[in-house]
């Protein structure tokens, strides 16, 4: 029997808290609960080397932070962890509730690939729409075996690809003025 998208369980913030807390990463993605197991070693590695070569840039510019791991809570059925997220001091302040969790877009987004076809597809399929139709500025999708970066931006109202780089390559954005990086740093 095919189930229809009024008949299915839509999950929402609140059901999180009745979750175990076991290692598992929760989402919800329009009212659809995704987990995943913590992630690997090396997964966390590549996600902190990025959040901190960002903050590295930011700490001279002064124009905003890196966090890994913040949860953002875009509606009570879109809630997700990005890996890593990059917001400028002008829209931080905007986008805190009193617990401290992101209730709005980040200019950029980054999220490592985890193994498997369906954390895959999550990344790059559902999480894509989610942040482009949410407003996030730009949105990198890095993975690790190819050492490559996929550099999704705001075009005409949605996030579109505009370039692919490997690790031989820089990496810059419109949204970090004077921001530039060897790829390669990312996974050495």
């Amino acid at each position: 029997m095919h189930q229809t998208t009024s008949d299915r369980v839509r999950w929402t913030t609140a059901d999180l808290d009745l979750l175990p807390d076991n290692g598992t990463r929760y989402e919800i993605i329009d009212g659809e609960l995704f987990m995943t197991k913590a992630p690997r070693w090396k997964h966390q590695r590549t996600a902190d080397r990025i959040c901190a070569i960002l903050n590295g840039w930011s700490d001279e510019s002064q124009l905003g932070e890196a966090t890994t791991t913040p949860g953002i809570i875009f509606s009570e059925a879109d809630n997700v962890i990005p890996d890593v997220v990059w917001v400028s001091y002008e829209r931080l302040e905007a986008l805190l509730d009193e617990a401290e969790h992101l209730t709005g877009a980040p200019e950029l987004i980054v999220e490592v690939l985890s193994p498997g076809e369906a954390n895959e597809r999550r990344d790059r399929e559902v999480k894509l729409k989610l942040y482009s139709s949410q407003g996030v500025q730009e949105y990198w999708i890095v993975n690790r075996q190819l050492q490559q970066v996929q550099v999704y931006r705001r075009q005409q109202g949605t996030l579109k690809l505009a370039l692919t780089l490997f690790a031989n390559d820089e990496i810059s954005s419109p949204l970090l003025p004077g921001f530039s990086c060897l790829v390669a740093k990312f996974f050495s």
